[in-house]
């Protein structure tokens, strides 16, 4: 299976995984390796997935004559 065909919860549990076992320290130097560079993946899958989700974000407002309308979510 591949990054790209799972879902955001289930590729941030593998990558919490990885730094977990990358801070414990056990294992080779190859696989800590392997492994780091699979988070790295994870983390960009991930980070790709948050900026989709925040970029679909609207919020609704009322004009004021009460009619609903919807604009872009601004976190600023």
């Amino acid at each position: 299976m591949t990054e790209n065909n799972i879902s955001f919860e289930a590729a941030l549990i593998e990558l919490e995984s990885i730094v977990k076992q990358l801070e414990s320290g056990k294992g080779d130097l190859e696989t800590s390796i392997e492994a780091y560079e699979k988070g790295m993946v994870l983390k960009q899958y991930c980070e790709s997935k948050l900026k989709d989700a925040q970029a679909k974000i609207e919020k609704i407002t009322l004009s004021p004559n009460g009619d609903a309308k919807t604009e872009n979510f601004d976190l600023a």
